[in-house]
């Protein structure tokens, strides 16, 4: 089976709500292939390998969490971008990426889909205020030590986890946002949560957590968007009976 690339890429501006999101990269579809989709190869990033992978496995479509043309990088199409842009456009292949609509859709999302993974019961979002909110709260089954915890998530994402370790002996509550979002650690302690999980973490993220005294759990940037493009690709898959391959490049970050 087969679905036209514009019908395929309306359903996901639409299922991810990708017009109501101020981004720092365009959402949808980045570079034009053939009109017809039959098999998509969906990964994090699209990166060199990724993309190769792809021509080796004779897809149509690339499905990724972080595209091409972020705000403030280099405009020229030289050396690295020359190399990616060239390889999907050699070979008829799109590029379809969606970051912040990714990661804050209720149901595909990176937090939700983590949410999934660590059997993490949601309560809302980590921005009460904001409809579009990114990062979630909520708690565990059970509660935890910061230890049983840190060992949970390295177990589920298949990587160690770096542990600030800062507060009560005891976890229930905690507060999520996938990626480079240390910075929310602030929120997650207003909120009076006892620990915040994020991908990355930055120098400032281990004095803000000693002195807000919350735990943090930095588990890795790859490692914690892997699996919202993969709940994508399935729908897609499902949806319109096409074919649909998740192809993970690791990434230690």
């Amino acid at each position: 089976m087969a679905v036209s690339l514009k019908q395929l890429v309306n359903y996901c501006n639409s299922l991810l709500s990708s017009e109501k999101y101020r981004d720092y990269c365009p959402n949808g579809l980045q570079v034009e292939g053939c009109h017809e989709v039959k098999r998509i190869i969906s990964g994090v990033t699209a990166s060199q390998a990724l993309l190769d992978r792809a021509v080796e496995l004779q897809a149509d479509l690339i499905l990724v969490h972080h595209g091409y043309f972020w705000k403030g990088e280099a405009e020229a199409i030289v050396g690295m971008k020359k190399r990616r842009l060239q390889t999907l456009l050699s070979h008829d292949i799109s590029l379809l990426a969606y970051h912040l609509p990714l990661d804050g859709h209720p149901d595909l999302g990176n937090n939700a889909c983590l949410a999934e993974q660590l059997e993490l019961q949601v309560l809302g979002g980590l921005e009460p205020d904001n409809p579009l909110s990114i990062g979630l709260i909520g708690r565990l089954a059970e509660p935890l030590s910061a230890a049983e915890l840190r060992q949970k998530i390295a177990m589920v994402l298949g990587r160690e986890v770096l542990h600030i370790d800062a507060g009560p002996q005891q976890i229930e509550t905690l507060g999520w946002c996938t990626g480079a979002a240390q910075g929310y650690i602030d929120k997650a302690a207003e909120l009076g949560l006892d620990a915040y999980i994020s991908g990355e973490i930055s120098e400032p993220t281990v004095h803000s957590a000693r002195e807000l005294g919350i735990h943090y759990f930095a588990a890795g940037h790859h490692a914690t968007e892997r699996y919202g493009v993969q709940a994508l690709g399935e729908r897609l898959a499902k949806e319109f009976d096409i074919e649909h391959q998740f192809v993970d490049i690791d990434n230690p970050v």
